[in-house]
């Protein structure tokens, strides 16, 4: 890697706020995945029919890609501690473009499996490789903003993918609404791979800019130490971590993977409830630069990192409770507002979970623990998924009522991680002696 010396010889004119720009690709990253990701869930109604699949077949669809997706978030994860962000995103990218491209030539339930295992075995990537990017390119007190920009994506990603995969299917049919999102991930490769140096080495980056991110990190570096796997899961402050993320997480994943079948249960026409499957991914975006935004503004006013990155994961445990409500009403516009102050408060929860590795870890651990995060969330969600086919087929005959239990376990789970987070992600003998850091 060239020296910091080396870099600015060889420099040419900065871009301004050069890391922000970093944290846009990031974003865009997000957006693409949770297309690519979103296409199968958004023309599920219309495929089961198709292919005559149950909900408990649907379920084995999504599994197959949270399997490889649970695998890959740890296994990437630690990949991206030892070969970089720039490389390892890359590799991932091009990956799971080829594949979402290549699920238009699935032809039956086995095919379907098949690529959806792929591509999560792809995709899982992302998320280690954003949050290693933000501990690399931004301070403490920006990271929380920063990880709302790019975890926004997913909402961005969600919100966006109806209006082009529906467009796509009732023109041309499901198999182009699968090889056309594919084609996003290789245009975002030629940004990423002109912008993307780490900080030291970048030629476009200020002196400025430079040297308040390498004293931020060198600072960072004598509060933490490196930690091996196994070092890592004898920490209290690791899993709270990965709690943070695994029982608010499938919630979402719920509503971005199984949504559209949800309201066809409730005997709502997907076609005139577009609205209801879109605005909870934009409630979503909005809460979590609002998450991010208190959480910063709160670091700046004097209270501790640990106070700042807490508010939000409380309100978001409180708030997540309100799915409940919704086994009482088939109103859509009840529905689609309760659905959306669920995904508001979740993305103060999960954006502050997110951060967490970042905030409690130093860089060469960071992206490990975020894939171990991964890997619980990975965990839940199967788990998830798999009683959510079973029940919904045995309540079929319940109607619209065939997802309550779901709903109820859906807003119970998420507050009982709240209350774990707040009681291992804090200050303890494992900070005095340097394993993690003061927060």
């Amino acid at each position: 890697m060239p020296s910091i010396k080396s870099a600015m010889t060889t420099r040419t004119r900065p871009i301004p706020s050069l890391r922000w720009w970093i944290g846009g690709l990031l974003f865009a990253s997000t957006v693409i995945n949770y297309i690519d990701r979103q296409t199968l869930s958004l023309l599920a109604p219309y495929l089961k029919v198709q292919y005559h699949w149950t909900n408990s077949d649907y379920a084995n669809l999504a599994i197959a890609f949270r399997v490889a997706y649970t695998i890959g978030q740890s296994v990437f994860g630690r990949l991206m501690d030892r070969v970089g962000t720039r490389r390892g995103l890359t590799w991932t990218v091009i990956w799971y473009s080829l594949i979402s491209m290549s699920t238009s030539l699935a032809r039956g339930f086995y095919s379907f499996a098949t690529f959806r295992f792929l591509l999560g075995t792809g995709e899982s990537a992302n998320w280690p490789a954003a949050t290693k990017a933000v501990s690399e390119w931004f301070p403490t007190r920006e990271r929380a903003l920063a990880t709302a920009l790019f975890d926004s994506g997913s909402s961005i990603g969600g919100a966006v993918a109806p209006f082009l995969v529906l467009w796509i299917y009732f023109r041309w049919g499901w198999r182009p609404a699968f090889a056309v999102p594919g084609i996003l991930g290789f245009l975002w490769l030629i940004a990423w791979r002109w912008l993307y140096y780490s900080p030291e080495a970048h030629p476009r980056i200020s002196e400025t800019e430079q040297a308040m991110i390498v004293a931020d990190r060198e600072e960072s570096r004598a509060r933490g130490r490196n930690n091996l796997w196994g070092d890592l899961l004898k920490l209290p402050q690791t899993w709270g971590t990965i709690i943070a993320k695994a029982f608010p997480d499938p919630v979402f994943f719920f509503i971005t993977e199984w949504f559209p079948i949800y309201l066809v249960a409730k005997g709502i026409d997907l076609r005139g409830g577009l609205i209801a499957v879109w605005i909870p991914f934009v409630a979503a975006d909005v809460g979590a630069f609002i998450a991010g935004g208190i959480s910063g503004w709160l670091v700046r006013r004097g209270k501790s990192l640990g106070f700042a990155r807490k508010v939000p994961i409380v309100y978001g445990g409180i708030g997540m409770l309100f799915i409940i409500p919704t086994i009482f009403t088939t109103n859509l516009y009840v529905i689609t507002f309760l659905f959306a102050f669920v995904t508001l408060t979740y993305a103060g929860f999960t954006t502050m979970a997110n951060v967490l590795p970042a905030d409690l870890f130093n860089s060469e651990s960071v992206a490990s623990v975020s894939g171990l995060t991964g890997t619980g969330t990975g965990l839940g969600t199967i788990i998830a998924f798999k009683l959510i086919g079973y029940l919904t087929d045995a309540r079929h005959a319940a109607g619209t009522h065939a997802f309550d239990p779901i709903i109820i376990a859906a807003g119970i789970v998420p507050f009982v991680g709240m209350i774990l987070v707040l009681f291992l992600v804090r200050n303890n003998k494992a900070t005095e002696q340097g394993l993690v850091r003061r927060i």
